[in-house]
C-alpha cells in the first residue's frame, strides 16, 4: 500500500469515527477516557472543561494516546491507534467552529471560559485491521 493509499484510508476513519478513546499520563501510567474528536486533516480535536484532570495531566506531560474507529460490529473493523502531543486552545474561533448544542449539558455556549479545546497533533498513526497486514504504520 503507497502512503497515499495509507493516509487516505487512516483519513476515512477519521471521518467517520467521532467517539473513541483518549489516554493522558498521570502518574506514569496511562489514564483513559471517551471523548468526541473532530479532526482537520490528520489533526484532531476534542472539547472540554478546563477544570478536569485531563487539562492537568496535560500540562504535566503532553503526549496521549487515542483509538478511534473500532465500532464492534466484528473483529475485522478498521480501527487507528494515534500518538500525539496535545496543545490546549482557546481562541473564540475554534471554540465558535466546534460549538454544538449537544454541549449546552456542560457549558453556557462557546464563550462559556470554562470551554477549551484540546489539539491533537499526531506524530504516529498504527492502522489496524484494514488488509492483509497489519498494523500499518504512517508516521507524520
Amino acid at each position: 500500500m503507497t502512503e497515499k493509499d495509507l493516509k487516505e484510508k487512516v483519513l476515512n476513519v477519521l471521518e467517520n469515527s467521532k467517539f473513541g478513546t483518549l489516554a493522558t499520563v498521570k502518574n506514569n501510567k496511562p489514564h483513559s477516557r471517551y471523548m468526541t474528536f473532530y479532526n482537520e486533516g490528520l489533526t484532531l480535536y476534542t472539547p472540554t472543561d478546563k477544570d478536569t484532570h485531563k487539562t492537568e495531566e496535560i500540562d504535566d506531560n503532553p503526549n496521549v494516546h487515542i483509538l478511534l474507529g473500532y465500532d464492534g460490529d466484528g473483529l475485522g473493523d478498521a480501527y487507528v491507534e494515534i500518538e500525539g502531543t496535545v496543545e490546549i486552545r482557546d481562541e473564540s474561533d475554534m471554540k465558535e467552529k466546534l460549538w454544538s448544542d449537544n454541549m449546552e449539558r456542560w457549558f453556557d455556549g462557546p464563550n462559556d471560559p470554562d470551554y477549551i479545546v484540546l489539539e491533537i497533533k499526531p506524530t504516529l498513526f498504527r492502522l489496524m485491521n484494514s488488509g492483509s497486514k497489519t498494523p500499518q504504520i504512517l508516521e507524520v
